[in-house]
C-alpha cells in the first residue's frame, strides 16, 4: 500500500462509542489512474444480491488542480472487508457548468443517495463545483452491469488492493 493519499477504511464498534480494528478496504491507485491522489466513501454503501454497492469519490491531480469523479466498487455482503469488484474507469464526472465552475472546479462528489420503491432506481445527490448540491437519477441493475463490464475482476488484488482481494 502507498503511504500517498487516502484511502478507505472500514471500523467496528460493539456500541457505536469504541471504534477498532480499522482496516483499510480500499486503497488509492497509484500512477495515472483517475483515483490515484485520494478516494473516500460519501454516501453509505447499497446492499445488493451481488454485494455493497459502493459510490465512492476519487481525486486525480492535473495541471489545472484537482479533478473529482465517482466510482464504483463492489464489497462482500458477508465480509464487507474483502473488494469483490472495482471498476477500472469513473463512471460519473463534472460536465456540466454547474459542476466545471463553482468555488471549486471540476467536482462532482457523492453525497448520498434514496433508492425508490422498485429497489432498482437511484437518486444520487451530489456536490458540484463545492457550490450546489444536484441530482442524478439511475439504476442499480446498470451500475452492476456496468461494473461487471469494466472491472478487473480477475485481477482483485491489483484493482482492490493487495489486502483486500476476492
Amino acid at each position: 500500500m502507498t503511504t500517498l493519499g487516502a484511502h478507505m477504511w472500514i471500523s467496528y464498534s460493539p456500541d457505536l462509542r469504541h471504534w477498532g480494528n480499522h482496516k483499510v478496504m480500499l486503497q488509492a491507485r497509484r500512477g495515472g489512474w483517475w483515483d490515484a491522489n485520494k478516494i473516500g466513501l460519501c454516501s453509505p454503501p447499497i446492499e445488493t444480491v451481488k454485494g455493497w454497492l459502493v459510490l465512492y469519490h476519487g481525486v486525480r491531480q492535473t495541471a489545472s488542480g484537482s479533478l473529482y469523479r465517482i466510482g464504483l466498487a463492489l464489497f462482500d455482503l458477508e465480509n464487507p472487508e474483502i473488494c469483490l469488484q472495482r471498476g477500472d474507469a469513473w463512471v460519473f464526472g463534472p460536465e456540466a457548468p454547474y459542476e466545471r465552475g463553482g468555488d471549486v472546479k471540476d467536482v462532482v462528489f457523492p453525497c448520498g443517495q434514496t433508492i425508490r420503491a422498485d429497489g432498482d432506481t437511484i437518486h444520487l445527490y451530489y456536490g458540484a463545483g463545492d457550490s450546489c448540491v444536484a441530482l442524478a437519477t439511475g439504476s442499480i441493475r446498470q451500475l452492476l452491469a456496468w461494473l461487471d463490464a469494466n472491472a478487473n475482476s480477475q485481477d482483485a488484488a491489483a484493482s482492490c488492493g493487495e489486502e483486500n482481494q476476492s
